[in-house]
């Protein structure tokens, strides 16, 4: 056993400076003389100095295997196109000839020149294939012999629910929108089981540096796989809800599998669908066209009767779906298709599983109040803020008045919860927090600078959605985060107090301590 004492607890006991925790989980949360009266003389005790504990944080959309990796391969946010090419001719220089060079975290819109080309990658990657994911990993630039390898030419035709962007003689550019990316993706050498394994290990560690000790994971079946195998070894300290790819619903239900399915610390999820791109390719599902090009309204790849035919062979099985929307067409036809799906459940005497709609980046004004209605949990990412607010304008512009509708959900009833979609952006919660109560660039007054300043959220509505509603969505609540009695001890001790912190600030803040399990997996005091 050990005490925590002269902290500051969140989401606790009503004036809690305390806590004993043993064998894994919170035995009692008081005031310090409550908490004393555990203690015996050996009992190690910790005095926190006045700074503020919070449960362990979640990120409740991320994607665990890309996040490793992108940790390994090419950063390219790079803010002009010439200096994310110089990063490849870096990167190919020391790779031994004809290994893929690999990247991620470019985007067109923060670059005067827009999007790339095969040749330019050409010219700095002597004979390696190089293959770049953009930002919203909706968007994939490769250079002529990827092209070469995956057999993309002017005769190649679009594949379905993507698209090749060509020049003016109809030859690829190098340039590969949503399921298109699959045709290069498909020629690259699969990542080995040791490498997959050291790659998660190497995000989890930033992870927990970062105060989350819980996500919930969007990519594959192979890194479901090998979180299993991390489980079986004890080496997995996050708590991982493992969310499935609905291509995979069959197989699962084949099999056996049920949500909530598995260990403390990796369990099933959600049956995961998209219907839409994003943002940043434009090709997420509009309503009306992009300001900026008539002809086009994004890509819509899931129609309400396609949601309710899956939803149905899932929900049968207990299974809740997550569904990637983010432009209005797409989650108005989401949300229409789960209102289909619930009636089918209420019809049919099952219960009704906790749907999500993943990003949720805009909503048509007549749409606010339905997700509320059907009971879906809007599952966003604050921080993409930062990045999408300008290009946000310049697509959707007097459309952004309901883009990342934040307080107009809560106000409605809607259950938010909140992640980070990373390698997309940074796991940093702080920096979601800031970006959700803020609505502004990290250094800026929010309240002169607030992006629909109408759409700010308290700090505690954020933080609620990093430290209880995602524990709730997974079936989780009764023992995760909160730090009462009987809850598991994962927390994170702040160095600054959040509540209490300016506005102008949070995304500064920073764990000094991360307990997983009652055991501490990171401290920097």
């Amino acid at each position: 056993m050990q005490i925590l004492r002269n902290g500051k607890m969140l989401f606790s006991m009503p004036g809690a400076n305390a806590l004993a925790v043993d064998r894994g989980t919170i035995l009692a949360a008081g005031s310090e003389e409550e908490i004393l009266n555990f203690a015996t003389a050996e009992t190690p005790q910790i005095d926190l100095n006045g700074l503020s504990v919070l449960p362990g944080l979640t990120d409740a959309h991320i994607h665990l295997e890309a996040y490793g990796e992108s940790l390994q391969i090419v950063n390219c946010d790079t803010p002009t196109r010439a200096a994310c090419i110089e990063r490849v001719r870096l990167k190919a220089i020391p790779t031994p000839g004809g290994v893929w060079i690999k990247g991620h975290g470019w985007n067109q819109n923060h670059w005067s020149e827009g999007f790339g080309t095969a040749l330019e990658l050409d010219q700095v990657s002597g004979n390696h294939p190089v293959f770049l994911t953009d930002v919203s990993l909706h968007c994939a630039w490769v250079n002529s012999q990827a092209l070469h390898i995956a057999g993309i030419s002017a005769s190649t035709p679009d594949p379905e629910g993507g698209r090749i962007q060509r020049d003016a003689r109809n030859d690829p550019t190098g340039i590969l929108f949503e399921n298109a990316i699959a045709l290069v993706e498909s020629k690259i050498p699969p990542t080995t089981r040791d490498q997959r394994k050291k790659n998660l290990c190497a995000a989890q560690q930033k992870l927990l540096e970062f105060g989350i000790t819980s996500v919930h994971d969007f990519d594959r079946m192979p890194c479901f796989q090998t979180l299993q195998e991390l489980d079986e070894e004890k080496d997995l300290l996050l708590r991982v809800v493992k969310n499935l790819p609905v291509d995979q619903l069959p197989a699962i239900i084949e099999a056996g599998l049920r949500p909530g399915f598995g260990s403390d610390h990796l369990r099933i999820g959600s049956i995961k669908c998209f219907a839409d791109g994003a943002l940043g390719p434009q090709t997420a599902a509009m309503l009306e066209p992009y300001e900026l090009d008539s002809a086009n309204r994004g890509t819509l790849l899931l129609t309400a009767a396609e949601i309710l035919e899956t939803g149905t062979q899932a929900a049968v099985n207990g299974f809740s779906l997550a569904v990637h929307a983010i432009g209005d067409r797409a989650t108005q036809e989401v949300l229409h298709g789960f209102d289909l799906l619930r009636k089918y459940e209420t019809e049919h005497g099952l219960t009704h599983p906790r749907h999500r709609i993943e990003h949720l980046q805009l909503l048509h004004p007549a749409n606010l109040g339905q997700a509320a209605a059907l009971q879906i949990t809007a599952s966003m990412q604050p921080v993409h803020l930062y990045n999408d607010m300008e290009t946000a304008n310049r697509h959707w512009g007097s459309r952004c008045r309901y883009a990342f509708p934040l307080a107009s959900l809560l106000s409605n009833g809607t259950k938010l919860i909140f992640g980070s979609d990373a390698p997309v952006e940074s796991p940093n919660p702080f920096w979601g927090i800031h970006a959700a109560v803020a609505r502004c660039s990290k250094g800026k007054d929010p309240s002169e600078a607030a992006w629909i300043p109408k759409e700010r959220i308290s700090v505690i509505e954020a933080l609620q959605g990093y430290v209880h509603v995602p524990h709730w969505q997974a079936g989780q609540d009764h023992t995760l985060g909160r730090l009462e009695a009987g809850y598991k001890a994962d927390l994170v001790v702040l160095d600054h107090d959040p509540l209490t912190f300016p506005i102008d600030q949070l995304h500064l803040i920073r764990p000094c301590g991360v307990m997983v399990d009652g055991k501490w997996v990171y401290h920097n005091w």
